[in-house]
């Protein structure tokens, strides 16, 4: 008796889409969190741009720290896939202006 994904009996093929829980397209938001300095939501947004070409920079939300020392970035972009936004995520990560992304 051959069960499922024995050595004769070959895998179903993966589809990425399903193991997702986003529907794609949809509007993503992202927080990305910075010293509060000229320039950091500058970065952030270029770097937004470079995933979404579409982004909307209008849509931006911030929230300084209590102290005023970071700020909080929330941008929202439109996700079409889940390496779209993994690619999003390490490349705002390495960013050098960029503490924290969730």
């Amino acid at each position: 008796m051959n069960t499922p994904n024995t050595p004769d009996t070959p895998a179903a093929p993966v589809d990425a889409r399903k193991d997702s829980l986003i529907e794609y397209p949809s509007q993503f938001p992202i927080k990305v969190m910075g010293a509060n300095v000229d320039g950091f939501v500058t970065a952030v947004t270029h770097t937004a741009r470079q995933f979404d070409p579409g982004f909307d920079a209008s849509t931006i939300e911030l929230r300084d720290s209590k102290a005023g020392n970071y700020l909080g970035v929330t941008i929202t972009v439109t996700a079409t896939s889940r390496e779209q936004l993994d690619d999003l995520y390490r490349a705002l990560s390495s960013h050098p202006m960029v503490k924290v992304v969730l």
